[in-house]
């Protein structure tokens, strides 16, 4: 298995004049679990599609180190799908489309699907014309999952789920993780992405407008600092590296950068601190920065 499971470098793709791509370039390794976010219409799922080998596209997307387009039937042997509407043979029961995709897949031990079956509460015996969304989402997950491949792609996998299936579903994937697996995880849920997640990359209008890990993602926004202090705190409201800053009920509290988050804490221990609570900012305060800094 190639250390570098997924690597894009300046794909483009246009519909006519419109480039829903522009140079989008991404970098997976074995073991990763990667991030992809941005608003809807952003690029995400062209950019699924491009890897996925259903789109042609100028630049170069390898998956296991072979061309998407030109090698898409070898990739798809070792690469699990699920996309955020799922549709299904409608005259086939739930677990005859899950025990057709693991024939394709070549997969032998149905031992791990039960478990999944009996995890995510799906009753296998009904025709898939009779479930609902979130039921049509349990099939893909349940296939794709008792898969064993080295990479799986999910473009909105909870959508249609409650939050017990969701936390199920991140269940499963950190056992991927901590088994060697890569996954690419395309999701609005923000949240999800941020417990699951080692590296996140932010699309927007089909460009990549930040990549990287998320403590490294840390210094684009405010951390929140509240701290109250034996001496009254003087002068850092009017501290230009300090934001938001107010006192309420003897508790100080204010905004300031990762950058200078060391500094301002260093002058103000000056006031002798008694307590001290600093809440980093959150993936979705950092998708939220990235949004409006764009716009």
């Amino acid at each position: 298995m190639v250390e570098n499971i997924l690597k894009l470098e300046n794909v483009g793709k246009t519909f006519g004049n419109f480039h829903a791509l522009k140079g989008v370039d991404l970098n997976l390794n074995s073991g990763e679990i990667m991030g992809f976010i941005g608003p809807n219409g952003a690029g995400k799922t062209t950019t699924i599609r491009v890897i996925l080998g259903m789109l042609n596209y100028t630049g170069s997307s390898k998956v296991f180190g072979l061309d998407s387009w030109k090698d898409s039937v070898e990739i798809h042997k070792n690469l699990s799908y699920v996309p955020g509407d799922v549709n299904l043979w409608p005259n086939l029961t739930g677990g005859e489309v899950i025990d057709f995709f693991l024939r394709l897949k070549k997969q032998k031990d149905k031992k791990y699907k039960e478990e999944l079956i009996d995890k995510f509460d799906l009753d296998p015996s009904k025709k898939c014309r009779a479930y609902s969304k979130g039921n049509r989402q349990k099939v893909a997950l349940i296939a794709a999952l008792s898969s064993d491949v080295d990479l799986y792609i999910f473009d909105e996998p909870t959508s249609g789920l409650d939050p017990l299936m969701e936390s199920i579903f991140q269940e499963e994937i950190r056992k991927f993780k901590n088994s060697g697996k890569s996954v690419l995880l395309s999701s609005h849920i923000l949240s999800e992405v941020e417990k699951l997640c080692d590296q996140i990359s932010i699309i927007k209008d089909g460009k990549i407008i930040e990549s990287g890990k998320l403590e490294d993602l840390r210094h684009l926004t405010m951390s929140k600092i509240k701290t109250t202090t034996k001496s009254p705190i003087i002068g850092l409201g009017e501290d230009e590296r300090v934001f938001d800053y107010i006192v309420k009920d003897d508790i100080a509290s204010f905004s300031v950068d990762g950058a200078n988050l060391g500094d301002v804490i260093k002058d103000l221990s000056k006031f002798e601190i008694i307590t001290l609570e600093s809440q980093p900012p959150t993936l979705e305060e950092l998708f939220m920065s990235h949004y409006e800094k764009e716009e």
